[in-house]
């Protein structure tokens, strides 16, 4: 009994002994793993803060502004020296967000006649130009702006011109057929003779349009009668 009682007295004390010593080796080697990592963190969060200074210092790319809900904005003056600027470029990002790296200046350009079926035109700014006639088949114009501007007889089919703002523009005699219109304001547009068979508008876009007192007639295109083709209720 006297030698069993030693020999559990003296397992116990080296097991002791063993968890002494292993915590010790545990503490130096979580101080050595430290030690060793804390300049590469130093570094990581150095890289890391230099890398979100660049980042806020280099301009961000510009983004159209334009809005079918919004009314007042504010843009530089327009660079008339510019011999080209009156001309239909389609965006390389095909942004829904109208994503440019400068802004597409169209204003006041007479470009009545003129061709841009299938292109990106996403933010252009396009207020009192002239686009009568225009081929905009399948165009994306999303948050174009383009307030008093001339789209008479333009043809706007299958396109995208979603959050537009056309307050005072002309659009006598255009077609929106199958066109997605969603957020986009006519407000003292000249919708006269326009048509809008299958166009995807949104009911609250709707009842705005089918206030418009010039949705009236039928288009010489198509032979479709405005206020019909838009889902409106017969004038009041």
């Amino acid at each position: 009994f006297f030698f069993s009682f030693v020999a559990r007295r003296f397992s116990d004390s080296s097991c002791s002994q063993l968890r002494s010593l292993s915590l010790r080796r545990m503490r130096l080697q979580s101080s050595s793993i430290r030690d060793a990592v804390a300049p590469f963190a130093s570094r990581a969060a150095a890289l890391a803060l230099s890398s979100l200074l660049a980042a806020s210092a280099v301009a961000p790319m510009q983004q159209a502004v334009a809005d079918g809900s919004t009314e007042k904005f504010k843009f530089p003056p327009i660079d008339k020296s510019k011999k080209d600027r009156c001309k239909f470029v389609s965006s390389a990002m095909g942004q829904a967000n109208a994503a440019r790296d400068e802004l597409y200046d169209l204003r006041e350009c007479k470009m009545s006649g003129t061709d841009a079926g299938g292109f990106d035109l996403s933010g252009a700014l396009m207020e009192k130009g002239d686009f009568s006639g225009t081929n905009f088949k399948e165009s994306q114009l999303s948050k174009a702006y383009a307030p008093g501007a001339k789209f008479d007889g333009a043809d706007f089919s299958n396109g995208v011109v979603d959050r537009a703002y056309f307050n005072g523009a002309s659009f006598k005699g255009a077609v929106f057929s199958n066109a997605v219109l969603s957020g986009t304001t006519f407000e003292n547009a000249d919708l006269s003779d326009t048509d809008w068979t299958d166009a995807y508008i949104g009911m609250f876009d709707q009842k705005k349009l089918c206030k418009n007192p010039t949705l009236q007639g039928e288009n010489a295109k198509t032979g479709a009668p405005t206020r019909e083709s838009a889902g409106c209720g017969p004038s009041a």
